[in-house]
């Protein structure tokens, strides 16, 4: 039979390791969260980003953007809108 301080130090690693292990899971575990935290923060953020575009796009005077998308700076052409140009100069400055 072992003597008693074999056991005493058997059971003090056994302890030891069950502890390490519930640590290190619970870390596991608090660094898995935080990355699906962040993961859908970005996904969030990114659908603000498109609903934003797409706003902008669907309430932009029709006739102050040309085929390309471009807004008309060109103050000498008949379908020229200053306020459709300030606003998308507005939505540059604000990038």
């Amino acid at each position: 039979m072992a003597s008693s301080g074999v056991n005493v130090l058997r059971y003090s690693a056994l302890i030891a390791g069950v502890s390490y292990g519930l640590y290190h899971q619970s870390t596991l575990n608090a660094q898995s969260h935080k990355a699906q935290v962040d993961r859908e923060y970005q996904r969030q953020a990114s659908l603000i980003t498109q609903a934003k575009a797409e706003f902008k796009k669907k309430n932009m005077p029709p006739e102050s953007v040309t085929k390309g998308g471009e807004v008309i700076s060109d103050p000498s052409d008949p379908k020229f809108d200053l306020e459709g140009y300030l606003t998308a100069l507005m939505g540059e400055k604000a990038k």
